[in-house]
């Protein structure tokens, strides 16, 4: 199929496909993070409303890790892992409604997509007792 035809995979409503990111991490590495470090590990890595989210989940550990891993994935999209300007904080995973995941950029973050021309990164969350995985696509016009 021609790159830039109609049909082409990258290329939907107008929307490109610029990166894809994606990310696994054990759900117990996380919960020691937490047990060794507590609310310096927390308040560094997550928001205040990841945070909430989180805690009142009765298994807050593996949201915990499947936020990890959508900021991980997310930092990939990127192109700058966890530098280069790019905080923790500045990706956060927010819950919709309908529990769907999305993204929203501030600070070094959004200054990176903006410069790469990313309008959106949709994220794909899974996680179980000992897992947690995340896929995300960076895409723009």
């Amino acid at each position: 199929m021609p790159p830039n035809s109609e049909d082409s995979p990258r290329d939907r409503g107008g929307m490109l496909v610029i990166a894809v990111g994606t990310d696994i991490v054990e759900v117990l590495r996380i919960g020691q993070m937490i047990e060794r470090h507590g609310e310096v590990f927390l308040n560094r890595v997550y928001t205040d409303d990841e945070i909430r989210y989180c805690q009142r989940r009765k298994e807050y550990t593996q949201h915990y890790a499947g936020r990890w891993a959508a900021k991980e994935a997310v930092m990939k999209t990127l192109g700058t892992g966890w530098s280069r300007g790019v905080g923790w904080r500045d990706i956060e995973i927010c819950a919709g409604r309908n529990g769907a995941p999305s993204i929203l950029l501030r600070g070094g973050a959004r200054e990176v997509a903006e410069q790469a021309g990313i309008c959106d990164i949709l994220i794909s969350i899974s996680h179980c007792r000992s897992f947690a995985t995340a896929t995300a696509i960076a895409v723009g016009h």
